[in-house]
């Protein structure tokens, strides 16, 4: 539980699929930030439901459950999770639309990082990932970024309060991030 007095700070990791978004929030997992992820939060409802892992089921659930709970529904869920939280920070990865980040607002601190890559990268990084979800073609990627941009994650990214550019090894992102979290933390501490 959070200190009273304190107020806990949510870094919300966003990007198109295949971005980098994972291997961004891994370096804050290693310095042993929480990191809660949208897909899981949806993989969980999927369970509850009795729905497979396919990459059909799953962008459906996540449109149903904006269009019945809202446009913020995900980080609604989110948030008692990270009031459980110990410690300063935790990072929601994988947020789709500004609305989530205003239910963020409501109860914590909110930094947006996007991470960007070329459609390219991003769909060769999908297709080595070997995930039930991953597209099957060009067509199959462009549907799924069309959803994601439907549901407001274009603005979100453009809105975003820091970026970082993923185009070379996972070695430079992890370098950037790094970079940006120590520059972050010295921010808030002073």
């Amino acid at each position: 539980m959070k200190k009273t007095g304190e107020q806990k700070t949510v870094l919300v990791v966003v990007g198109m699929p295949g971005a980098g978004k994972s291997l961004a929030s891994s370096v804050m997992k290693a310095r042993r930030i929480p990191v809660f992820v949208s897909g899981d939060i949806i993989r969980a409802e999927a369970r509850k439901r009795g729905l497979k892992f396919t990459r059909k089921n799953l962008g459906e659930l996540m449109l149903k459950i904006r269009r019945e709970e809202g446009m913020g529904a995900v980080a609604k869920r989110l948030i008692p999770i990270v009031e459980e939280t110990n410690g300063r920070y935790s990072v929601y990865e994988g947020a789709r639309s500004s609305e989530e980040v205003d239910e963020l607002r409501k109860r914590f601190q909110v930094m947006t990082i996007a991470i960007h890559a070329s459609s390219k990268a991003r769909f060769q990084r999908l297709q080595r990932r070997r995930r039930s979800d991953r597209p099957r073609n060009w067509a199959d990627f462009v549907e799924r970024d069309n959803r994601e941009v439907g549901v407001g994650l274009a603005k979100l990214i453009a809105l975003a309060d820091r970026t970082v550019e993923n185009e070379d090894t996972k070695e430079d992102l992890k370098r950037r991030m790094k970079r940006l979290l120590r520059t972050i933390l010295r921010a808030e501490e002073s």
